[in-house]
């Protein structure tokens, strides 16, 4: 009985993915608990029906301190143990586990082998991929590869106020203002009184994070990954002077900000593309300390609490604050810092009126003030 209902709600979850499928969806995760060939044989035959391509993904693990850590820090915060006892979800996960094995059937590489899959054993202590096909295949075993469950925190930061940021101006390559020199002083004070264990510090190849960073005692990386979205023909240039020049891609902008890309210069569509080798490398790494730029750190934010593409790109990442990032189950918990140094406010809204024959002061009603 129990196991025929648990049967037809595995059958109803993947109607649902394929259904969504069938409706433009690009990839579909389907999460269950696929451990016998009889379960595989049915997600095959309804997956191959619609000739879709499909890629199983099993993680085996045997060490028991790794098996007692992820019952206590991931399974009982899941929904199923929701208002139960600690130490009750604990037994049940247990015994789920015991129930599991006695019908387990691992992927085979002989008796599998015209499968598509990857095994992950011990969180990553080695893996045996099979068959992959293609180009979507190849990107998620990349991925599974290089992630690691460590606890840690990412701190994200812009760097300090710039004297293109009191003038309004976006892009380029200029100093630190008074305040974003104060801003350093207080941002090495505050990794001092944290003691963070084995901190590492990421910086662009720009001036200004780098000279946000260099009261900091802690080894230090620069990336060219992390340079600021690259404003092209509209570098240096205040908004309204973009508004008044290039209208039109004003208004376009406002209309897709996400896939828009500047004359001669980056979207941020590209910008995502060019930060993945960074994200790869943050899910292998412990506590790191990333100096970075307002987009790219809305790149980075939408990455870690999982935004769209449309929110991603009005992401509120204020001046002299901490984003201070640490991953749990199901999600992760972000926690603002402020260090109380002043500075300009360099967030810009989307205005309600993004038609291209709008007026310049529609057009500019968001924009935030600024030194002339």
């Amino acid at each position: 009985m129990a196991m025929n209902i648990r049967r037809q709600c595995a059958e109803a979850a993947l109607k649902d993915m394929l259904d969504w499928l069938e409706r433009g969806g690009n990839v579909g995760v389907f999460d269950a608990t696929n451990t016998t060939r009889d379960r595989r044989r049915m997600i095959l035959d309804s997956i191959n029906k619609l000739q879709y391509k499909i890629f199983f993904v099993e993680s085996v693990c045997e060490d028991p301190e790794i098996i007692e850590e992820n019952v206590k820090e991931v399974k009982v915060t899941s929904p199923d143990y929701k208002n139960m006892d600690k130490e009750e979800a604990i037994k049940d996960f247990l015994l789920r586990i015991q129930h599991y094995q006695t019908s387990y059937e691992p992927l085979s590489e002989n008796f599998d082998r015209q499968l598509s899959f990857i095994k992950i054993f011990n969180q990553g202590e080695r893996f045996l991929v099979n068959k992959i096909n293609g180009h979507i295949h190849s990107r998620v075993v990349y991925y599974l590869m290089n992630i690691k469950l460590l606890k840690r925190s990412l701190y994200l930061t812009r760097h300090g106020e710039s004297e293109l940021n009191v003038k309004g101006r976006i892009g380029g390559n200029s100093d630190l203002s008074e305040r974003g020199q104060n801003y350093a002083q207080a941002l090495a004070k505050f990794v001092e009184q944290e003691n963070i264990p084995n901190l590492k510090v990421w910086t662009s190849e720009l001036k200004r994070t780098q000279q946000t960073s260099e009261h900091i005692e802690a080894p230090k990386e620069c990336w060219k990954a992390l340079n600021e979205i690259n404003a092209g023909v509209c570098e240096e240039m205040t908004y309204e002077e973009i508004a008044v020049k290039y209208p039109e891609e004003f208004a376009l902008r406002d209309q897709n900000k996400y896939t828009y890309r500047y004359p001669k210069g980056e979207s941020y569509e590209d910008l995502v593309a060019r930060l993945e080798p960074v994200i790869m490398e943050l899910e292998r790494q412990k506590n790191v300390m990333v100096i970075a730029h307002q987009a790219v750190a809305r790149c980075l934010l939408a990455y870690f609490l999982d935004k769209n593409s449309e929110e991603l790109a009005y992401l509120k990442v204020p001046l002299h604050t901490i984003l201070k990032l640490t991953p749990v189950a199901y999600g992760c918990l972000i926690e603002e810092i402020n260090l109380n140094v002043e500075s300009v406010d360099t967030h810009r809204e989307r205005p309600k009126n993004i038609s291209r024959s709008r007026s310049i002061e529609a057009a500019l009603e968001t924009v935030p003030p600024h030194e002339e």
